[in-house]
């Protein structure tokens, strides 16, 4: 079919009114569960729920069929029988509804009898002007305003606004798969392609280019339809927001799973890998990556160069660093002397990257209250392009006060990127401190490799925007 402009993919994620035909029996998946999370979800929009065989579903009507909906509809939910989904479908067109999400399996996940339900689908939807995300999809959601048709139950249903778009070719991303009231950056848009039988990578990432409350994109998938306009949209989205991206497929057998899981064709990975180079699209290794790295562009400026600094109360954890960022140019670097000789005063070869807060620790007195003072010093000196900084999490006296001192005079107010791994003897404490750093803004990563390898993806994205744009990195 004729593309649609990114705007009329709206929708699928900001619909005015939704309509959903299935089962409405209380169990742990189908229409009596998306019902449930919109309502809770604090979606405003209108529900009608479709299925003869119920009268009311959460205080809601449940409609007969199609043609019984009073009012028009922005967006249809299906989740019936795989051969009864193209006639359901072609009811809703004649209702004037253009976009559909098709929960249904059966299709060409399944077998060839599937793959050829999925062309009929398909070429239908093209006759009748409609768009489908799917099928066998875990469907979408949108946390600006509360619309989180999830179709399985997840135990929780509002879901954190943050600036990060996350879609992929599974329902691992979706709210019964990953606990989202847990990452403390929040998302934006939630999307799983299913089969992606229509709406694919592509028509989101075109989607998600002009998405105000969308800022870094993260996806996982296991195919690319059409490798030459995945690169010229992506290269163009990339000048605008970080595009970052998990592909799996890399080996011949992880290929042929994936043919299994959604249909899908894998491209071959030395291809992907080069047309990801030049359009600047940052790959993962990952899978825990696609909600965690996306936290440093949501929240950090983008460093300036490559020379890092780390402060840290263990050497070992140092060192490790060190050889992290060798892997994303990210280089060691020295202080001003200014800021050595300041450093030096409050405890003799303390002016050193790594900054070692060890031996500051066990021979300074009151050495804690001056960590404000430190974090300062390190970050603003011009020789320290982004630090990583290692806290450790004791319960005892005041440390945990004075470092959320020393980061609230950061906030709002530093120009290089500050990543953070805490540790320490009760993971409580570490888990507590971590969320009221993040809540001010300063993501921590769950290791020090991830949190260097957050800065190395920055530093590489910014040269890559930096080349194109036509500007050059500031003499380091």
């Amino acid at each position: 079919m004729d593309k649609e402009s990114p705007s009329q993919l709206s929708s699928f994620f900001d619909p005015r009114s939704i309509a959903i035909i299935g089962s409405f029996r209380e169990e742990f998946f189908g229409g009596y569960v998306i019902v449930k999370s919109l309502l809770n979800a604090g979606y405003k929009g209108r529900i009608y729920p479709i299925n003869p065989a119920y009268e009311e579903v959460h205080g809601l009507k449940v409609h007969a069929s199609i043609s019984e909906i009073p009012d028009n509809v922005d967006l249809a939910i299906i989740m019936i029988n795989a051969r009864s989904v193209a006639k359901v479908m072609e009811e809703f067109a004649e209702k004037g509804v253009k976009a559909v999400v098709v929960v249904s399996d059966g299709f060409a996940e399944r077998d060839t009898e599937g793959a050829l339900l999925q062309e009929e689908l398909v070429a239908l939807a093209r006759k009748l002007g409609v768009r489908i995300i799917g099928p066998n999809t875990a469907g979408v959601a949108n946390t600006a305003n509360g619309f989180n048709p999830c179709p399985y139950e997840a135990g929780y249903y509002t879901i954190r606004e943050g600036l990060t778009a996350i879609c992929a070719q599974t329902g691992m991303i979706n709210p019964q798969a990953f606990p989202y009231p847990k990452l403390r950056f929040g998302v934006s848009k939630i999307c799983d392609f299913g089969n992606k039988c229509d709406l694919d990578e592509c028509d989101m990432l075109e989607y998600l280019e002009t998405d105000p409350d969308t800022k870094v994109i993260s996806m996982y998938l296991e195919s690319i339809r059409d490798g030459q306009r995945f690169l010229d949209i992506s290269r163009r989205v990339a000048a605008k927001k970080p595009v970052l991206v998990l592909k799996s497929g890399k080996t011949q057998e992880g290929a042929k799973a994936s043919v299994s899981h959604t249909g899908a064709i894998a491209v071959d990975d030395k291809v992907f890998e080069a047309a990801c180079s030049q359009a600047g699209v940052l790959r993962l290794a990952e899978f825990h990556e696609l909600f965690e790295l996306p936290k440093i562009f949501d929240s950090q400026p983008l460093p300036k160069g490559n020379r890092l600094g780390i402060m840290s109360f263990t050497g070992g954890v140092a060192v490790l660093a060190i050889d992290e960022g060798a892997k994303f140019d990210l280089a060691v670097t020295s202080l001003n002397p200014e800021t050595a000789e300041r450093l030096n005063s409050i405890f003799p070869g303390f002016g050193e990257i790594p900054v070692d807060m060890g031996p500051v620790m066990a021979a300074v007195r009151d050495a804690f209250d001056r960590c404000p003072e430190i974090l300062h010093a390190v970050m603003a000196d011009s020789k320290v392009d982004a630090l990583f900084n290692v806290l450790w999490a004791n319960p005892s006296g005041n440390i945990v006060k004075r470092y959320l001192e020393a980061y609230e005079a950061l906030s709002g107010v530093s120009s290089k990127p500050l990543v953070t791994w805490v540790y320490g003897p009760s993971a409580e404490l570490a888990s507590e401190l971590s969320g009221r750093l993040e809540d001010m803004g300063f993501p921590v990563f769950s290791s020090p490799a991830s949190a260097i390898k957050a800065l190395g993806l920055a530093w590489k994205y910014a040269q890559w925007r930096n080349r194109i744009q036509g500007t050059v990195c500031p003499d380091r």
